[in-house]
């Protein structure tokens, strides 16, 4: 109960930063729903390539853009606790007896909650284009995006907290973003890529998280593919708290 507690405390912290400054979650939201819009239309017409995937543009495109919102809406969280370190506020916070774990997991939390609410948004904005798809696809949908978010806030914090330095940060994860973006088809699938561009995106493991959402979404929920894709988001989550709590854990030592 006490860790609960606890975790709720930081929780209800981050939330309340969040509220009086929602500027960032707007800017996180905004991008894909442009995509959207944007892009989305294009990929109507792509769907009539031979090589493209089963299932209509949209159930192809909107995977991918959950994909995109679970790890780039919080992939960049670390900048916030890069500036509490800074302030003081982490010094602060590790010298009270309260839970590493909590530390973490309340920002994590609070980091997953938006996520998850820009996901539903994304989902509204998508059915009025013309995705049409039953609601358990939505919460399998919904909780995929959930376990990428809470994987990279945790990694995100972890890196963040390890450099200490906006200038160090940033293009540590640019570097790692232009490769999952591109090698995952999130915005054009793969099965259009020449051999070798396939076989070198085997490689990235948030391809298979990509292709087993939109076997969700061809209605293929039992489909290896789908347990492959929770299997890797999984495994990301389990990666990102264990950094993270050690990295929280290193700074008193």
């Amino acid at each position: 109960m006490r860790f609960l507690s606890e975790t709720y405390i930081v929780f209800l912290r981050a939330l309340r930063l969040s509220l009086a400054n929602p500027t960032w979650s707007l800017i996180s939201i905004m991008q894909p729903i442009l995509y959207l819009t944007l892009f989305g239309p294009l990929l109507q017409q792509v769907a009539q390539t031979p090589g493209f995937p089963a299932g209509d543009a949209w159930q192809v495109f909107v995977p991918g853009l959950l994909v995109q919102l679970g790890i780039f809406g919080t992939a960049f969280v670390g900048f916030g606790i890069i500036a509490e370190w800074r302030s003081g506020v982490i010094d602060r916070m590790l010298v009270t007896p309260a839970s590493r774990w909590a530390l973490i997991g309340g920002r994590v939390l609070h980091d997953t909650l938006l996520v998850i609410t820009q996901g539903l948004i994304l989902l509204g904005a998508a059915y009025v284009m013309g995705l049409r798809v039953p609601l358990d696809v939505v919460v399998v949908g919904i909780f995929v995006v959930g376990l990428l978010g809470a994987a990279f806030s945790a990694l995100s914090y972890a890196a963040a907290l390890s450099l200490k330095s906006e200038n160090a940060f940033a293009p540590l994860v640019n570097m790692f973003a232009l490769p999952i973006l591109l090698l995952s088809g999130i915005l054009l699938p793969m099965s259009l890529a020449p051999f070798w561009l396939r076989i070198v995106s085997d490689i990235n493991p948030i391809k298979h998280v990509v292709e087993g959402l939109r076997a969700v979404f061809r209605g293929d929920i039992a489909s290896p593919e789908t347990g492959i894709g929770v299997a890797v988001a999984l495994g990301f989550l389990l990666l990102g708290t264990w950094l993270g709590v050690r990295v929280f854990k290193a700074q008193t030592k």
